[in-house]
């Protein structure tokens, strides 16, 4: 019976072990390499200490990070989209829906209220990757402008932190409308003479960033986000060019003047007081 059940060897039984830990306990740096224990991450709102690399956060968890805390008042938090295009796939959109609201624990892509940042109150929109790729649809169209609209009627700024890959192709034409409706209601902002701070985290692409997430009074990026409209394989397969290294990057962006502010993610709060208080009276 020995020679058919050969005992581990002490390798062997140690390799066992390793095994036996659980994937999620640390996590793997993708600049530097190195592994960081995953409560330590998390406790630094999910910024490698040494490497300052940005991973994503929930709309939940930037709120948290950014909003002074109990202040942050939820709007239109039942909405949800519904499959008026009868849109359908591999997947249905119905079906797609209910995982992402499983997944994310949302309604929709984007969270909006209001809040104070250091006291400062404002309307607020941040956006969940988490949900359908931070795709806009109807929903978020109109969840930012409504918030943009309550911010007029208030009289205070509005601050809209974006993730996304663009317009949700699941609801065709009227996904697109969503560009000119939030931009619409950024321009009624303006004549209020309210500021607006946009805020872009990694990736902010497309329909997105061709709207609202580029007319900010003020543009700050994390660093090494993802910006721009189409990705570059579509750029170089169109242009037939090669493009720049870094291309698309918030410090390429930064360097050609598209952006105003790189703000690391554990100063961004301070950075957003500091320039709500110099341009809201």
């Amino acid at each position: 019976m020995p020679f058919f059940h050969k005992p581990k060897s002490p390798e062997n039984a140690n390799h066992t072990k390793r095994n036996d830990i659980p994937k999620d306990v640390w996590i793997k740096c993708p600049i530097s390499g190195e592994m960081v224990y995953s409560k330590e991450l998390a406790n630094n709102w999910m910024v490698i200490p040494k490497s300052g690399y940005h991973f994503p956060l929930s709309a939940r968890e930037r709120i948290r990070l950014l909003a002074d805390a109990g202040s942050f008042n939820e709007t239109n938090a039942t909405l949800s989209s519904t499959p008026f295009l009868g849109f359908n796939n591999t997947i249905s959109y119905t079906d797609k829906l209910l995982s992402a609201q499983g997944k994310s624990g949302l309604n929709d892509a984007v969270v909006t209220g209001t809040a104070t940042i250091h006291g400062i109150p404002l309307g607020l929109a941040v956006m969940d990757f988490n949900f359908m790729g931070g795709s806009m649809g109807s929903v978020v169209g109109e969840k930012i402008t409504r918030v943009i609209e309550l911010a007029i009627k208030k009289k205070i700024p509005v601050v809209i932190v974006s993730t996304s890959g663009g317009a949700r192709m699941f609801e065709g034409i009227v996904s697109l409308m969503q560009m000119a409706k939030t931009s619409l209601a950024l321009a009624k902002l303006a004549e209020a003479k309210l500021p607006f701070i946009s805020v872009l985290t990694n990736p902010t692409m497309a329909g997105v960033m061709a709207s609202f997430a580029s007319l900010g009074d003020v543009i700050i990026a994390e660093p090494g986000a993802l910006i721009g409209f189409a990705g570059p394989r579509v750029i170089e397969e169109t242009t037939r060019q090669k493009l720049p290294k870094g291309f698309q990057t918030a410090e390429f962006l930064l360097k050609h003047g598209l952006i105003d502010q790189i703000v690391p993610r554990l100063e961004m709060k301070s950075r957003l007081a500091l320039l709500l208080r110099s341009m809201y009276r």
